[in-house]
């Protein structure tokens, strides 16, 4: 039995959970790859706001993410869980109405929907707040469910 525990252990940890993130979004999100948008997605926020400060390193780092998105995917499969709720659809309902919390609706999210609604998204400030924390979000309301 105990062996049985250890091999669903190491099977979870060298097997994806699901194919959570889009590499087509990705790229797309790549061509704006200057602000960080792409990183943001693959749940990266720290090196999405230095993209984003820094023009994507000066368009180097932006040009060496065209080949690490795969990678980023990848590791987005195994960092986060799927379920009802499904990341590429939140990030683009974030993305394009993140100011009227049309994506906090989404997550079921009534409460603070309706305040980013009459806000402006909190005054963008809760905006940019979802932008770093969107993935783990989406992530909480999908393991909620299992």
């Amino acid at each position: 039995m105990a062996g049985h525990a250890a091999e669903s252990q190491i099977s979870r940890m060298t097997q994806p959970n699901g194919d959570t993130h889009s590499k087509t979004i990705g790229y797309l999100l790549w061509i704006f790859g200057f602000t960080g948008a792409h990183r943001f997605y693959y749940g990266k926020p720290v090196t999405g706001v230095i993209w984003m400060l820094t023009f994507g390193l000066l368009g180097i780092g932006w040009l060496i993410d065209l080949f690490l998105i795969p990678i980023m995917d990848r590791e987005a499969d195994f960092r986060f869980q799927t379920g009802r709720y499904d990341y590429s659809v939140a990030w683009i309902l974030q993305t394009f109405l993140g100011v009227f919390g049309i994506h906090r609706f989404y997550l079921g999210k009534i409460g603070t929907g309706l305040i980013w609604l009459f806000t402006g998204g909190l005054f963008l400030i809760g905006y940019l707040y979802d932008y770093c924390t969107l993935n783990r979000q989406v992530d909480e309301r999908n393991r909620m469910l299992r």
